[in-house]
């Protein structure tokens, strides 16, 4: 599929791989904000996962249009904007480029149930035990690039070489030379 131009870029995928850290390398070398998904979450939903209880579609609408607005408006400041949300349904992604009004280029961190698995193990989050990992590969609809915008990419990249992928795609976004 022929990428829509998008001033939005969201950093996808489960738990643990990368989103945060990727979209925050995309967001700096664009020089436009970040805004990192978990940080659009009501209360009750971050207490549900510190509890390990996986979120349902009714407690997620709210916090994607959350997130869809606030990004719309970033990029409406800033030209761009980067996020970063785990977007693992098909239905989730198209509601946040609904709600944003606009084209969003997906960027799919993917990456095996094994080396999720490990990074998950190695670092500590603030809600998401690892307990709820399989429920995200469970949830998750691959992004298909025929028939969304998406671009996939390995998460045993590094973090440059996946900055480097995603920004040198932005052909439409070439007024941000700065990167160049």
């Amino acid at each position: 599929m022929s990428q829509p131009p998008a001033r939005i870029i969201i950093a996808m995928g489960v738990s643990s791989s990368g989103k945060s850290t990727v979209g925050q390398s995309i967001a700096r070398r664009l020089h436009v904000p970040f805004l990192d998904g978990d940080g659009y979450h009501p209360e009750a939903n971050v207490e549900k996962m510190r509890a390990g209880t996986p979120l349902t579609d009714e407690d997620r609408w709210p916090w994607l249009e959350r997130l869809a607005l606030a990004l719309h408006e970033a990029a409406d400041r800033k030209d761009a904007a980067v996020g970063a949300c785990s977007a693992l349904k098909r239905s989730y992604r198209d509601f946040l480029t609904q709600k944003a009004g606009e084209p969003i280029l997906f960027v799919y961190l993917d990456g095996s149930r094994d080396v999720i698995g490990e990074r998950m193990a190695r670092r500590s989050h603030e809600y998401m035990p690892t307990s709820l990992l399989d429920s995200q590969f469970a949830t998750l609809e691959v992004p298909d690039p025929t028939t969304e915008n998406v671009l996939i990419v390995p998460v045993t990249d590094s973090v440059e070489k996946i900055t480097q992928t995603v920004t040198k795609s932005l052909t439409h976004l070439k007024s941000f030379k700065r990167w160049q």
